[in-house]
């Protein structure tokens, strides 16, 4: 297993430094030594760069969405049950899904630094810029976890977005595609985000969907539709993802994206060809 098999306490936290690295090591619950974890840290020094980037994307993951779930004042039930499903779909030990709940729970204390955490974990994945809508769609989920955004999830989703050099127009299309993944699942009332909830489970809206999951509009050419899915079938790929630095623990979510792309362009496909 990846950087969580490599010996991650102490040493990785030391490595990544920063607040990150004291939230991770908060997290597992090591209280750091440095002459006592010497060795440790000089191991995890030589380890892949890779690894480090794994630690750094699981750390923010969890903190930053503990952090959008507390955007309107409180975190709902529902918004709880997504951050558990996603630790679910990832498959953690339980000493995983331990840290990934105290990392959530941070991230919701009112001495959160999201600006020290997004600079830090952005410097660590800069190179790996696959990594980023990942990062985002997973946050971008975590708002709308309780079925509606409210404006400070939406302000707070723009920030982080910003913050991570991503242009508005580019978070706009993400987050449409998100949404219709969520209203597909029946989770999200796209009335607040791309098209209007009239016809929720209709064929046309499903098809409207299957458009924003590939982010094109209705009128793209059948050409530009292939391009579309072959271009997000490419940078979405789970192993190329993993090789990029995402924690080996998200590969399912990486293999259940691809999986969605795959649908919304043979639903696209079967429309246009009658």
């Amino acid at each position: 297993m990846s950087w969580w098999g490599k010996g991650v306490g102490a040493a990785v936290g030391l490595v990544l430094g920063g607040p990150l690295g004291a939230m991770l090591g908060g997290a597992i619950g090591h209280q750091v030594d440095k002459k006592k974890n010497q060795h440790d840290l000089q191991q995890a020094r030589i380890s892949d760069q890779q690894e480090t980037t794994q630690a750094a994307f699981f750390t923010a993951t969890f903190a930053v969405m503990g952090y959008v779930a507390k955007a309107d004042g409180r975190v709902s039930e529902r918004e709880i049950l997504l951050a558990q499903q996603v630790m679910q779909s990832m498959q953690l030990s339980e000493a995983q899904r331990q840290a990934a709940i105290e990392l959530f729970n941070l991230g919701k204390s009112s001495d959160f630094d999201l600006q020290a955490v997004l600079d830090q974990f952005l410097g660590v994945v800069h190179k790996r810029s696959a990594l980023i809508p990942m990062f985002l769609e997973i946050q971008i989920s975590a708002a709308l976890a309780d079925g509606f955004l409210d404006e400070p999830e939406r302000s707070i989703l723009l920030h982080i977005s910003q913050r991570m050099g991503v242009s508005k127009l580019k978070f706009q299309i993400l987050f449409a595609r998100v949404a219709a993944i969520m209203s597909m699942q029946g989770v999200f009332s796209q009335s607040q985000g791309a098209e209007g909830a009239e016809g929720v489970g209709t064929p046309q809206l499903h098809l409207s969907q299957a458009y924003a999951v590939l982010e094109l509009d209705e009128s793209a050419s059948d050409e530009e539709v292939k391009r579309a899915y072959r271009r997000l079938m490419s940078q979405n790929h789970p192993d190329k993802l993993v090789s990029k630095g995402l924690p080996e623990e998200m590969i399912q979510l990486a293999t259940e994206k691809t999986r969605q792309i795959k649908e919304a362009y043979e639903a696209i496909k079967k429309a246009r060809n009658g």
